[in-house]
């Protein structure tokens, strides 16, 4: 009469030991490599193609000077690494989500199929885990390295994503996939003309030592004033794993950019690269906030060169360079 309580231990028991097995980590350890998806004329880039493959020509050289470059062309629907790449877990574990073009506001099929030909081609190397039945972007989480994963609200609960999973239910899927010990939701921002229903990697970003960088509004008559306001007095309650505060680093928010129809674009400068040796962030030509939002990244990855990269070409399609990229840890990319 103990048996099924002893199987409901073996099992607690089973899922620790797994969880210790693989982890997300944090995007400033070691890496082998980068993706970067290029752009071509049967993407949106289409009419401007020579501006925004000047971006992605400095972008490419930057990462090259310090760590391998895994480049994918055509065919493909989009450019946008960061949401149809792997989400690699050490050591060596590829996770293939769906990406179904941000809730199936685009067409994504060809983006869809990116991984498994890298994987059956040999230009990856892990265990292959199949997640398609579970939409999840790599720009809609962050991780700290040791066990957190932060997310926001208004994309993991979006429609067209996962219903009709509950909250609930998604946090658990994220802990069990990610192998993660807890998932923290933030609740507040979104950056006016960002149609990913507001990734984190456009508002919060994780650095050492327990470190949130954030960004910030201090204009109060700027349209998107009260919800980043929100999100920072949220971020605020956050608590690291054992207790303590996070330390919050403000990142100031670009003047207003807007497209030729005087739609506002998302810029951002939470949206930078942690590689090795450096941290690429983007710039809008603004040099006074330009040169404030490089200091506090700056503050917050001591160790790195910081490399300011000229993101005006990316907005224009709604991203910028975290956005274009995918960096892979350790172990998984394999160098020519």
């Amino acid at each position: 009469m103990y048996l099924p309580r002893f199987i409901k231990k073996f099992r607690t028991f089973a899922t620790m030991i797994n969880k210790k097995a693989y982890r997300l980590p944090a995007e400033w350890e070691p890496q082998s490599g980068v993706q970067l998806t290029w752009p071509h004329a049967g993407t949106d880039w289409a009419p401007m193609l020579d501006e925004v493959t000047k971006t992605y020509e400095e972008m490419a050289r930057e990462i090259r000077l310090r760590e391998p470059l895994l480049i994918v062309g055509p065919p493909t629907n989009d450019t946008w690494a960061r949401d149809h790449g792997f989400i690699s877990l050490v050591p060596s574990l590829l996770l293939d989500f769906c990406f179904n073009g941000w809730g199936e506001k685009f067409p994504a099929e060809l983006d869809n199929a990116i991984n498994r030909r890298l994987y059956d081609d040999g230009s990856v190397k892990g265990e292959y885990v199949d997640h398609m039945d579970f939409v999840l972007e790599g720009g809609s989480i962050e991780s700290d390295g040791k066990g957190t994963i932060f997310t926001t609200s208004c994309c993991l609960l979006a429609p067209h994503r996962n219903q009709p999973l509950t909250k609930e239910q998604i946090e658990e899927r994220l802990k069990e996939y990610l192998y993660a010990d807890r998932v923290l939701w933030i609740d507040h921002g979104q950056l006016t003309g960002d149609d990913t229903d507001g990734h984190i990697d456009t508002l919060v970003r994780i650095a050492p030592d327990d470190t949130i960088l954030y960004v910030g509004c201090d204009d109060p008559q700027d349209e998107q004033y009260e919800g980043l306001r929100l999100m920072e007095e949220q971020l605020k309650t956050f608590r690291t794993i054992d207790g303590r505060p996070y330390t919050m680093k403000k990142l100031p928010l670009p003047l207003p950019i807007y497209d030729e129809d005087g739609q506002r674009l998302p810029a951002t400068y939470a949206n930078f690269l942690v590689i090795n040796g450096a941290v690429l962030c983007p710039t809008y030509a603004q040099p006074d906030l330009d040169a404030e939002a490089l200091r506090i990244i700056g503050e917050a990855f001591p160790d790195r060169e910081i490399v300011g990269i000229d993101c005006r070409s990316l907005i224009k399609q709604h991203g910028s360079l975290h956005c274009c990229t995918m960096q892979f840890p350790i172990g998984v990319l394999q160098a020519p």
